[in-house]
């Protein structure tokens, strides 16, 4: 990635972060000087000499620039270290406070005549993840997790599956051998198994097909499927809850396939 597209991709992340374009574009370019004037901020960052001075104020207040009262005034971009930890402590404080906000708004009750047993869609690995760690923090019994790709087991979902409670059955399965001995070392109380479930990634499979990314069962009621799209390697995922037996006893002979049947708490 070259200069001007690393300048790029900083400016929209921090308009993602909450600033405004040329306040974003006067910070990436302080950071590129040890100090500037608000001409050569903008011969730089080819923000409007007026409208420097307006995005400065606005990053002074957030605690991401200094001001030195000088004939020319000159400015500074705050250590880089410092100026991340500013953002990130704001951007967890909105977080916070949409969290607050949102559990404090009136719940508009509506009949629901829809039956128990239903199936809703995800899009994108951070939000299959994050279903997918809460449902197995909701976990009481058994926990029944197969996992067909490796970059699916992340350091969270590590961290997830290693706060499991003792009493509960936990089984992770994987496609490779090599996959379950780092399950195995990642995630010690786990009962780890090679899955027999060819289908996912089989001798015919190639870049074009869609491939399974994770099947995750929990306490025979709770199930998640996601796929990994070919092209854009993007996850989606179907879950749902409250199925009735029959399903679930399929769905979790299936996903054990390859555990040693005296080791399956379930069988």
């Amino acid at each position: 990635m070259d200069i001007d597209a690393n300048v790029e991709e900083a400016i929209e992340v921090l308009q993602q972060l909450g600033l405004k374009e040329y306040e974003a574009r006067c910070f990436v370019g302080l950071t590129r000087l040890n100090t500037g004037t608000a001409k050569k901020l903008s011969d730089l960052t080819e923000v409007p000499r007026t409208r420097v001075y307006d995005a400065i104020r606005v990053l002074e207040v957030q605690g991401l620039v200094e001001i030195q009262h000088s004939s020319p005034q000159q400015f500074r971009a705050v250590p880089l270290e410092e100026a991340t930890e500013t953002l990130r402590d704001q951007y967890e404080d909105r977080v916070e406070r949409l969290q607050n906000a949102l559990e404090s708004v009136d719940i508009v009750e509506e009949d629901d005549e829809s039956s128990a047993q239903e199936v809703w869609a995800l899009d994108g690995q951070d939000a299959v993840e994050n279903r997918t760690e809460q449902l197995i923090e909701t976990a009481a019994d058994e926990i029944v997790l197969v996992i067909g790709d490796e970059s699916l087991l992340t350091a969270d979902l590590i961290e997830t599956l290693n706060e499991v409670e003792d009493d509960i059955e936990l089984l992770v399965g994987t496609l490779t051998s090599s996959l379950q001995e780092e399950v195995q070392a990642t995630v010690p109380a786990a009962t780890t198994f090679v899955s027999g479930l060819e289908w996912l990634h089989g001798e015919n499979t190639t870049e074009d097909h869609t491939a399974i990314g994770r099947l995750l069962l929990v306490d025979r009621g709770s199930i998640l499927v996601s796929s990994i799209m070919p092209e854009s390697k993007a996850e989606q995922a179907v879950f749902g809850e409250g199925f009735g037996n029959g399903l679930v006893v399929i769905a979790r002979r299936l996903m054990a396939e390859g555990l040693v049947p005296v080791r399956d708490p379930g069988h």
